[in-house]
């Protein structure tokens, strides 16, 4: 075992979900937390999903353009494949990937890997997206980050979607989507019925 400078020589398996809307820090805390563990001298290894690429086709980038190299996926089997040299597994844009990916947290967990996973945990409806509800389920600790409602400056509770498109996963930014907290994004939702 690597003994790291906290002079632990055994560091159990787990899973750390980082859910919230858009703008609201996921991807910053993400690449927060893998910094740290590589400062810790640990070996370390960033997954996204293949389509991710707004900002980098390879990297991890965060809404304030901050950067870490990662490895792109088109199935979260791959993840599995690549990382059995790692102490610390990331997950970007975790609701992009099958449900498959549930299962290999748990396996890498189970491994004794550190798993910290990042996503959005509704689309644009309010609805539960992809497996971020199970990863929420079976994580080991949840951190809900919230961005601030565009509208009234209250929390924020939805990525609403300013385009009309009705496909459940668009990729997009500031012009596609903005951060509302419930009620403005009740009152945009009845307006439009």
């Amino acid at each position: 075992m690597i003994e790291y400078f906290t002079g632990e020589t055994h560091r159990p398996g787990r899973i750390e979900v980082v859910c919230g809307s858009m703008f609201s820090g996921k991807t910053e805390e993400l690449i927060r937390r893998m910094r740290r563990a590589k400062f810790a001298k640990q070996r370390v290894e960033i997954f996204k999903p293949a389509i991710d690429v707004r900002y980098s086709d390879d990297d991890v980038v965060s809404h304030d353009h901050n950067v870490i190299p990662s490895t792109p996926v088109d199935t979260s089997a791959s993840i599995l494949l690549m990382s059995s040299e790692t102490d610390v597994v990331g997950i970007d844009e975790a609701q992009f990937f099958d449900d498959g990916l549930v299962a290999v947290c748990n396996e890498l967990a189970n491994r004794g890997v550190r798993v910290i996973v990042a996503g959005l945990d509704m689309d644009y409806k309010g609805q539960p997206f992809g497996p971020m509800p199970a990863l929420c389920a079976i994580a080991d600790e949840v951190t809900k980050v919230h961005a601030i409602c565009v509208r009234c400056g209250s929390l924020a509770y939805v990525s609403h979607r300013l385009v009309a498109n009705d496909k459940r996963v668009m990729l997009g930014e500031q012009a596609e989507y903005e951060p509302l907290c419930r009620e403005c994004y009740r009152r945009e939702t009845e307006i439009k019925q």
